[in-house]
């Protein structure tokens, strides 16, 4: 089982990137996906999330009307589409996959997610 997280690096602020979350090992279509952040000195905070099928998507409020996430069980790939970015967005970037298929609720704490991607790098300079 293993997620792998890519698509991060260096960005002026205003600037765009798209990170992408692979799946292999499990059946991806059998899981939820967020979008984890963890600044230097912070605490680790939810970003986005999507259900199994794709048809609910929840964001935090600094990240709404910015990212998009979104999914291609096909390809057993997640996208967080990260657009107008600042340098407050700069943190490493983690996906975690959550075993509920369907509706979810909300993004759940990262607790309770069962699988993590190992984390890639956004900065964000102004």
């Amino acid at each position: 089982v293993q997620l792998q997280a890519s698509g991060g690096g260096l960005v002026q602020a205003g600037g765009s990137l798209r990170l992408s979350c692979e799946a292999s090992g499990f059946r991806l279509d059998n899981y939820g996906i967020g979008w984890f952040r963890q600044a230097p000195g912070k605490e680790r905070e939810g970003v986005s999330c999507i259900s199994s099928g794709g048809g609910t998507t929840y964001y935090r409020d600094s990240v709404k009307g910015r990212f998009t996430i979104s999914r291609d069980n096909d390809k057993k790939v997640v996208y967080l589409q990260m657009n107008s970015l600042k340098p407050e967005d700069t943190a490493v970037y983690y996906c975690a996959a959550i075993q509920i298929r369907g509706y979810i609720s909300s993004c759940y704490e990262a607790s309770e997610y069962d699988y993590w991607g190992q984390g890639t790098l956004v900065t964000v300079s102004s």
